[in-house]
């Protein structure tokens, strides 16, 4: 089934039911419907054919939404791209996609430059094109006829380890998990998501789709800013969205948050990037609604675990209920989910012994765009996607990851993985973000490395640090060094990078650099 069979569906169902709302305006899910017709006949016009490439560079909001099922209706490739890369990175993915026809906020696309694509539709401003091309579009000719196993969706990595790679999401694949997700997180047309994450991005895009299906209401921050976020949380009475640990972090720092009401926020996910308990903790108070941690990549459309309790944990007191919701999580709907030693046999199910999880199913995409060797490196010989992420699993089914494989620390023989010892420096009251990572070291080979952000008005020493990790962390775990900075440096879905945060220790001195305690 071609995904704008979603939008159709909630379209027959509820034609006058609002779908895309914000503050000035609502529009219902008939009118999204006839605007998204127009909007793939109005391409169709312009040369478009089934399986070409429409490459997309906006902001959140009502184009982005329209122009996600517009490609459906005309059996085209979505390609959204990342509006945080440079306009270098972006003309290298340009390239590799081949996209006939290219849209965007005007301002991203005038930063973006001559781009050597058929068309360039420029939204907003003084020459948008998005609303003319609508109205100016002849009747619709119907859906384009689209295979299950057609591409839907492709989605470029930022190319920090090397080329970029296009994921490829078929139909199939983003419907299954539009469907799973419905069944796991008991998606309903009274549900109001929060689109707050980037729309570019897997960790908001996946919705998109699965709330259409379920009939329920969208609304839109352009980009993100914490008060601007739960002010709209708030008017729009949000009922479900999903963030990144950084954005949340940001949340439950703003001093107003504790004056707002969310009385129909039911559930905060958060996906992306490992996040500390500390910080599971305060979303829960915060929010005062249940937490979901989930975990997944680009190339699973995303989920491949939730931190959902399982009727086997009902029996678990609440402590226990609460350690089993910080970790990574159980299997999502449809996932076949495997830990395993570099031999391919399993773990043992201790939470001790760690392994590679492996994955497949059918929210799993079939390779890369034009790649069979990134392709065939990626899968086993019987067909499990290698994510390269470690974990522990326990005897409840739920993982717990540790570290990606590329980031684990050797110092002087010891595994140090990263994630454990940012835990415990977040648990600090003077804390408010940090990176752990290895640095060379003659002696050690590697050395434990933290750079972090204080809170406002707080200040710590070093020792005063490591002593805090001394208490729970063997000694070779605990950092050799510690840096602070104002700002640590993200991706453009908001997640921390480690990349740049090494890159800006091996420069050393000069502006914005860390500064040792």
């Amino acid at each position: 089934m071609g995904l704008i069979e979603n939008l159709k569906i909630a379209a027959n169902r509820a034609p006058d039911r609002v779908a895309l709302a914000s503050r000035r305006n609502g529009v219902s899910y008939g009118v999204v419907l006839r605007r998204v017709q127009a909007l793939a006949e109005a391409w169709r016009e312009r040369g478009m054919l089934p399986g070409d490439r429409v490459a997309w560079l906006d902001v959140n909001g009502q184009r982005f939404y329209e122009a996600t099922f517009a490609a459906a209706a005309g059996g085209f490739v979505l390609v959204p791209l990342n509006t945080r890369l440079s306009a270098t990175e972006l003309h290298g993915i340009l390239a590799l996609a081949e996209p006939k026809l290219l849209g965007g906020e005007h301002s991203l696309l005038d930063a973006l430059g001559s781009v050597d694509v058929p068309r360039v539709m420029r939204l907003g401003g003084p020459a948008c094109e998005h609303e003319r091309v609508i109205a100016g579009a002849q009747p619709f000719r119907g859906e384009a006829a689209v295979a299950d196993t057609d591409p839907a969706h492709l989605y470029f990595t930022s190319g920090t380890t090397g080329a970029p790679r296009g994921v490829v999401l078929t139909h199939s694949n983003i419907q299954v998990h539009a469907v799973a997700a419905m069944a796991e997180l008991g998606l309903v047309a009274s549900d109001c998501w929060g689109h707050f994450a980037p729309m570019f991005h897997l960790a908001d895009a996946w919705a998109t789709v699965a709330v259409t299906l379920a009939g329920g209401r969208h609304v839109f921050v352009p980009r993100f800013g914490p008060a601007h976020v739960l002010d709209v949380m708030e008017s729009e009475e949000v009922s479900i969205t999903n963030l990144v640990p950084t954005m949340l972090n940001a949340l439950v720092q703003d001093p107003s948050l504790h004056k707002r009401s969310f009385p129909r926020l039911r559930r905060v996910l958060s996906g992306g990037a490992p996040i500390a308990p500390a910080l599971v903790r305060k979303v829960m108070d915060g929010f005062g609604c249940e937490y979901v941690n989930t975990y997944g990549m680009t190339e699973t459309s995303p989920y491949l675990t939730l931190s959902l309790p399982t009727q086997a944990m009902q029996d678990l007191n609440p402590e226990e209920q609460f350690a089993q919701r910080a970790r990574t999580g159980r299997p999502f709907a449809s996932v076949e989910l495997r830990v395993v030693r570099p031999d391919m046999s399993p773990v043992a199910a201790d939470d001790v012994e760690v392994g590679e999880i492996q994955v497949r199913g059918p929210t799993v995409t079939p390779g890369y765009w034009r790649n069979p060797e990134a392709t065939s490196a990626a899968f086993t010989p019987d067909g499990f996607l290698r994510t390269g992420d470690l974990a522990r699993i326990n005897a409840f089914g739920s993982v717990l990851i540790v570290d990606r494989m590329k980031d684990v620390i050797n110092t002087g023989g010891e595994k140090v993985y990263t994630t454990e010892v940012e835990a415990r420096l977040l648990a600090h009251s003077a804390v408010a973000e940090c990176v752990v990572l290895g640095m060379p070291s003659e002696q050690w080979g590697e050395e434990v490395h933290a750079v972090l952000v204080l809170k406002s008005g707080c200040d710590v020493t070093a020792e005063e640090l490591r002593e805090h990790c001394r208490a729970t962390l063997s000694r070779w775990k605990v950092p050799k060094a510690i840096h602070t900075v104002l700002e640590l440096p993200r991706t453009g879905s908001g997640k921390l990078s480690k990349r740049l945060v090494r890159d800006l220790l091996e420069k050393g001195g000069g502006s914005g650099s860390a500064s040792q305690l």
